[in-house]
């Protein structure tokens, strides 16, 4: 494999917007669970692409799906169905409560979506009023302008002017905080069933079912995004099938697509009768590449064998992760469902989880933080076991060498 010596991390600064401080090597090809740089050195992958490869790297059944694809059909546009979407779009209503499916790019194009639907379907099937969005702080549901406004987390949406109205946040699995903001006024509840970014931390059972009883009481929509946790992260196709809570809306990317770009918001056929042509739109959505991926995506991970293998994974971590704190004593809690969990940094460590990210990645692993005091880890879903023990032993001696440091 010739690499262009010339491209480099230095050109970075020089070159791209200064949104991000990615790491300072450069991943250039990835196998199943690992990646090599540019020099040539090997990491193991607990990041998953942010909870996205749930394959793993260049999985051959994706990459032939794509190949195949390739050389058929690219884009066609709107104008236009194409059979790709319409059999991954059938995929979808089979394995959830959905009857209607639109498809985006992005987790946050797929909230734009369902927010815009949750206002449209109020505002004409009760009020013009309708339109107060209950949800939560520390959420997280995007970057565009009315995503980051409904996302809790303050920081993301401030010093760009004024943020669309009607937006309000309460405590997460507080119900007694959303009785008491709920009125006939409200038009959705949005929420993570985990939130992800705010903390890897899962509603409650309770909490959940007390939401939908008020959404009904209130004629209000309930909102689930399941980008990051859906497409079997928790152990189920999505995790709303954990509590028995059944949402009106649900928004997934992420892992759809297993790194390929692509979105979906899903719902009912009487609430999709709210929007009529012309009333939302994208110019890639529901494209045939990302669609046919999508499809092999969901045959492979919505099975017995990948879903129960979740859960043994799962427990894998749990028990090597409580088993390294006994030693080090480094975690207050290690939380989460399935795949998508964090490890929580005790006080004294508070505001450290970048420095033991780049410690881990000197020892060959890459990481992820959920905020500044919580690792994260979202690995492929079939990310074999030899490889967790791998990976674990790398983080273990990261954190040796940075409390030692």
């Amino acid at each position: 494999m010739v690499e262009n010596k010339a491209v480099n991390r230095n050109i970075y600064e020089q070159v791209m917007l200064p949104i991000y401080a990615p790491a300072n090597f450069i991943p250039v090809k990835g196998q199943g669970s690992r990646v090599w740089d540019q020099q040539g050195k090997e990491y193991i992958d607990f990041t998953g692409g942010i909870a996205v490869l749930a394959l793993g790297h260049c999985h051959p059944a994706l990459v032939n799906a794509l190949k195949q694809q390739g050389e058929k059909l690219w884009h066609i546009s709107n104008v236009f169905t194409n059979e790709p979407a319409l059999t991954l779009a059938q995929k979808l209503i089979d394995a959830t409560f959905a009857q209607k499916v639109f498809f985006a790019n992005s987790g946050a194009e797929a909230n734009e979506a369902a927010f815009k639907l949750a206002r449209r379907y109020a505002i004409t099937r009760h009020h013009p009023n309708k339109t107060k969005i209950i949800a939560f702080h520390q959420a997280f549901h995007g970057r565009t302008f009315f995503t980051v406004s409904v996302g809790g987390q303050p920081k993301y949406a401030e010093g760009f002017g004024p943020k669309p109205a009607d937006i309000v946040h309460v405590p997460f699995n507080d119900l007694d905080a959303v009785r008491a903001e709920i009125n006939d006024r409200t038009c959705a509840v949005v929420l993570e069933p985990i939130q992800g970014e705010g903390g890897v931390m899962p509603a409650t059972m309770e909490f959940l079912h007390g939401v939908r009883e008020l959404c009904d009481k209130h004629q209000a929509l309930l909102v689930f995004d399941e980008v990051q946790s859906g497409i079997g992260r928790t152990g189920k196709l999505y995790a709303y099938q954990h509590y028995g809570v059944q949402p009106d809306i649900l928004t997934t990317a992420k892992a759809l697509g297993g790194g390929f770009p692509i979105s979906a918001m899903l719902t009912t056929d009487t609430i999709a009768a709210a929007m009529e042509t012309g009333t939302h739109g994208t110019t890639y959505g529901g494209n045939p590449l990302a669609c046919r991926v999508g499809c092999v995506v969901l045959d492979i991970i919505n099975t017995p064998e990948v879903l129960m293998g979740v859960e043994k994974r799962h427990d894998m971590y749990i028990h090597a992760l409580e088993k390294m704190n006994q030693k080090y004593g480094i975690f207050r809690e290690v939380r989460g469902k399935g795949l998508l969990m964090g490890a929580v940094l005790k006080a004294e460590y508070q505001g450290k989880a970048r420095e033991i990210l780049q410690q881990a990645a000197e020892m060959g692993l890459m990481l992820l933080s959920a905020g500044d005091s919580i690792l994260r880890f979202t690995p492929s879903l079939i990310i074999p076991e030899e490889e967790i023990t791998e990976g674990i032993m790398r983080l273990e001696m990261a954190i040796s060498r940075w409390l030692n440091k």
